[in-house]
């Protein structure tokens, strides 16, 4: 059927403002693999020689900072899925989008790791809605028979982000732009020289911190031109939207102060271990009830039959579990390649975590269009077992590739490059499946909520796991190879998962 002119128009622009809030969601999370390290070797310095950092507390801090990020992440997730499946899509997208870009600005003042995970925390909660909100709202305006290619766009443009960012480092680079020329740039805009300087400083880790504030001038185009879901405006005209309560944040709340706690439990020297392991799956267990806790009391209040409440809460587990394994894969291994390129020959160059990721953010993006296209033909649960099964031989090939090389350690040159570029795009190619399969789970009264809760509580689960490389590393005597191909271990887990998933091909959003 044909759609009139003003409506076509209209998803276009939906389309529009959606990728661009996706490709600065890849920015922002981008930023901090390449920043982190610079940014907390600032602050963290070895008592023994102040002119080094200190690594034992830098990758302690660079675990804790992205775990801080992914916990924002997932809370965002259900706080601003709530809020659009309240007041509209386009409305809470908007507010999103303004929370993470300014956070990330102000990121650039942070004066210690304590700030930094302060501020990553805030601004990832506007990520972690952004998604949520994003997809909802595209996959709702745009045909059935579009969706597969929405969705691979969904996760192309997150990438693209990634490659924006990696470009702008690697042109910001000592090896190619002088700080001299860089502050003479900004003084010559009106900058005091002491903020020229500051802003140059350490690989220009707080520059390139601000660049990620720019994502607020998009807020103004959502407000004017962006329609909303049509779909969601029916459930509004309903009066559904009326049985969400603003009471049921509470919850969401108690889950993110679970959440923290467990960072805490893990960032306090010293703790016993299993009082960590114990206290860890308690806050987990409350981390799941609080998230949960708002589409239970809508379903409670919707009227629906107990078996369509049920079916709603199992299926916003099931996509948490897919999600995080994903996640986990790559907040918990293809992350810290960045760390561990240091420790290479050739790989303190200022220009190798740049390259990284580059190649792994061009491969990405291939990787996402290829893994929601394919689920056109071949179903959805098969793509995911597939890409279960290739990304666990890839990431362990990737980390063990030091058994080709003399000496046991490969150096950063461009066949590691390359080999980043191979796992980036088949670790990635979830982030072009999940946005496919998981609004095929929900009805549009609950689609923003139960996509942002499954989606983003797998950071949750990544950042648990996140919390435990430090340990991992020490107890491998800081071998990323290794310990970070152990990690890989996470996909054999989706293997069992998607077997109980139910097949979604050909079917409409459910309504």
């Amino acid at each position: 059927m044909s759609l009139p002119a003003v409506t076509s128009r209209g998803r276009n622009l939906a389309l529009l403002a959606a990728l661009l809030g996706w490709m600065f969601d890849g920015m922002e999370m981008g930023l901090f693999p390449l920043v982190g390290k610079d940014a907390l070797g600032e602050w963290l310095r070895d008592t023994a020689d102040p002119s080094k950092a200190d690594k034992a507390q830098v990758d302690k801090w660079y675990g804790l900072v992205l775990a801080c990020f992914l916990v924002g992440a997932a809370t965002g997730g259900v706080l601003f899925g709530w809020l659009g499946d309240k007041i509209g899509r386009v409305r809470a997208m908007t507010v999103s989008i303004l929370m993470y870009s300014l956070c990330s600005g102000l990121s650039a003042a942070s004066q210690s790791p304590e700030q930094l995970a302060v501020l990553r925390f805030v601004g990832a909660l506007g990520m972690g809605g952004e998604w949520a909100l994003g997809v909802a709202l595209v996959m709702e305006l745009w045909p059935g028979a579009s969706r597969a290619l929405m969705a691979g766009l969904i996760g192309a443009f997150g990438n693209l982000g990634y490659l924006i960012c990696g470009a702008i480092a690697f042109g910001l680079s000592p090896n190619r732009t002088a700080p001299a020329e860089i502050q003479s740039a900004l003084t010559g805009i009106g900058l005091p020289i002491e903020w020229a300087a500051a802003l140059t400083s350490n690989n220009n880790w707080r520059l390139l911190m601000l660049v990620g504030a720019l994502p607020a001038l998009l807020t103004t185009v959502l407000r004017l031109f962006v329609p909303e879901s049509e779909k969601w405006t029916h459930e509004k005209d309903a009066g559904r939207a009326s049985h969400w309560s603003e009471r049921d944040l509470f919850g969401v709340l108690v889950g993110a102060g679970a959440a923290g706690g467990v960072i805490v439990l893990w960032a306090v020297p010293d703790l016993d271990l299993l009082l960590r392991i114990a206290g860890s799956l308690v806050g987990l267990v409350v981390v799941v009830l609080g998230y949960l806790y708002p589409a239970r009391g809508y379903l409670a209040r919707s009227g629906l039959p107990a078996a369509v409440r049920g079916t709603v809460l199992r299926r916003m587990l099931l996509a948490a579990a897919l999600s995080g394994v994903a996640l986990l894969g790559t907040w918990a291994g293809l992350m810290w390649m960045y760390q561990w390129v240091g420790d290479l020959p050739g790989g303190k160059s200022p220009d190798a975590r740049a390259w990284l990721q580059m190649s792994s953010s061009v491969g990405a993006a291939l990787g996402c269009l290829g893994g929601a296209l394919l689920c056109a033909p071949l179903g959805r649960r098969p793509v995911y077992a597939v890409l279960c099964v290739l990304s666990m031989i890839a990431m362990v090939a990737f980390y063990q590739q030091g058994r080709w090389y003399e000496g046991g350690t490969p150096p950063f040159d461009a066949t590691f490059v390359i080999f980043a570029g191979v796992l980036g795009m088949i670790s990635a190619s979830f982030y072009g499946w999940l946005p496919l399969y998981l609004p095929e789970l929900f009805p549009t009264a609950v689609r923003a909520t139960g996509q942002g809760f499954g989606f983003n509580f797998g950071r949750i689960i990544a950042a648990a796991g996140n919390l435990q490389m430090a340990n991992l590393l020490a107890a491998f005597d800081k071998d990323y190879s290794r310990a970070c191909a152990l990690v890989a271990g996470v996909y054999a887990v989706g293997l069992v998962l998607i077997v109980i998933a139910p097949e979604t091909k050909g079917k409409p959003l459910p309504e």
